[in-house]
């Protein structure tokens, strides 16, 4: 005999709103398997002669709600194998149920026979509760499994499931991710019983001195004022396409290509690295916000001209980033940073339309050449051209260091240029195989020069004498003073 489960809802609340094909069939089982014991209707069900069993033991088992939903499934399944099982859950089997969920996948596996028999959804009161037009829209979420992406601010939203304060604390962190901490919003217990309670309150205090229990859910309403919804991508984007719109936009913005936008991208993504190596974190965040405005300018621009959008430059990186780490996303091992990178390569250069003519055809030539010679000696070192050692490397900066003393003597300014320019790529070799990275570390030492100079001209400007007055004996021990300074911080 193939297993059977009859999915009952027990309704929102009381007694009076269970639909009468679900009272008859509660009345007429000789046992009810219950998700929970905590629902008005159950005492009065008992005292009717209605004979149940719970699962509220199983949720003393767990830490986590989905292991309890998955222990309640292989109960029931077990139960079926010598009966027909009646099961009841809150409200409606097709409302916020994951315990429904999973028996329904059993179903589609072929496992057991399961029957959705009805019930009133807690919606239905909930609604006339806090007198909302569901045609108007809104998002019905699990409390239990709340993810802040899948929160639309703009609509009407209900959060089910909010079983405990532990929930209800989970639930309101998440939301403060989204909404203003002050956002009003409602919880209501029991819809349309007669122990219905409605509680409105700033979002920051849902989890304090309130009651919740299984039959609690949490109203939140849709952002109002302009200025909270300025946390939102899509709002970021809407402010793009309006500078941009022909009717209306900014003469500045209209103007603009992507080659016009270059130079603004290269600023600001060296404004960027300036509050890095500050450590500035308020900095951080608008110098990030002025390098993610040129992404989406160059994306604003490319749907204008119909050759792309910001979705497809989202979905090739997306699928990029899955692409090439199988170790996270798939079956592959990565133990090392270095196994990543091999992975990485590998993957590059089998993918489909990845041809490259040349070993060096990967770089950009319009890198800075600081950055241009490092990834130049990373790409041939990969192939065998590099020293073995470090100390190889070393020599040849000595070696490039003396013809560069000769050539001072010629006052030939192209071949003084030219072996400069020696000196500094064989530097940046001798900075790849101690892993210095130089364009950090030139970055380091001009922070270092700001800060030490600039405590020379505070001590010449104290002076009240200008600069042309002091020795650079003179100028050289206020230096030393500077390093002293940093040295006894």
């Amino acid at each position: 005999m193939k297993k059977k489960i009859t999915i009952v809802g027990l309704g929102a609340a009381d007694l009076d709103q269970m639909p009468l094909g679900v009272y008859r069939l509660l009345k007429k089982s000789n046992t009810v398997w219950l998700r929970t014991m905590d629902h008005p209707v159950v005492s009065v069900l008992q005292q009717e002669g209605v004979q149940f069993k719970s699962f509220d033991t199983v949720y003393e088992r767990h830490d986590r709600f989905e292991d309890v939903y998955e222990e309640i499934v292989e109960l029931l399944l077990e139960a079926s194998k010598d009966e027909p099982v009646l099961y009841a859950v809150p409200g409606h089997p097709m409302a916020a149920e994951k315990t429904v969920q999973l028996l329904l996948e059993r179903k589609r596996s072929g496992e057991v026979d399961v029957v959705i028999a009805g019930g009133q959804s807690f919606l239905d009161a909930l609604f006339a509760s806090i007198e909302i037009d569901p045609a108007d829209g809104f998002q019905l979420l699990d409390g239990t499994a709340l993810n802040r992406d899948d929160i639309h601010i703009f609509g009407h939203v209900i959060i089910a499931q909010v079983y405990d304060s532990f929930v209800a604390s989970d639930v309101k962190l998440t939301l403060m991710e989204k909404y203003p901490d002050d956002h009003e919003v409602t919880v209501i217990t029991a819809a349309g019983s007669e122990q219905e309670v409605l509680k409105k309150m700033p979002l920051y205090e849902l989890d304090r001195n309130m009651e919740v229990n299984n039959l609690t859910s949490v109203y939140v309403p849709p952002v109002q004022k302009e200025e909270d919804t300025y946390r939102e991508f899509s709002v970021l984007r809407e402010i793009i396409a309006r500078l941009r719109a022909p009717d209306g936009g900014c003469p500045w913005d209209l103007k603009q290509t992507h080659s016009s936008l270059k130079k603004y991208l290269i600023e600001e993504a060296y404004e960027l690295f300036e509050a890095i190596d500050d450590k500035d974190d308020d900095a951080m965040i608008g110098e990030l916000g002025d390098v993610l405005l040129q992404v989406l300018l160059h994306a604003q621009i490319g749907e204008d001209e119909g050759m792309f959008t910001i979705e497809d430059i989202i979905e090739s990186t997306s699928s990029k980033m899955i692409r090439r780490h199988p170790h996270v996303f798939g079956d592959k091992r990565a133990e090392t940073a270095d196994d990543v990178k091999a992975n990485w390569q590998e993957i590059k250069a089998a993918e489909k339309g990845y041809k490259r003519a040349r070993l060096l055809d990967g770089i950009p030539k319009g890198l800075p050449a600081l950055l241009e010679a490092y990834d130049i000696q990373k790409e041939a070192a990969k192939v065998g051209f590099d020293w073995s050692e470090a100390s190889g490397a070393i020599e040849k900066v000595k070696e490039e260091w003396t013809e560069f003393l000769v050539e001072t003597e010629t006052g030939d300014a192209a071949h003084l240029r030219e072996e400069f320019g020696d000196v500094l790529f064989s530097f940046i070799n001798v900075a790849r195989f101690y892993d210095i990275h130089p364009e950090e570390a030139l970055a380091g030492i001009n922070i270092k020069f700001r800060r030490r100079f600039s405590y020379i001209e505070d001590r010449v400007i104290e002076s009240g004498r200008p600069f042309t007055d002091f020795t650079l004996d003179e100028l050289d021990s206020f230096w030393d003073e500077a390093k002293k300074e940093e040295r006894d911080r």
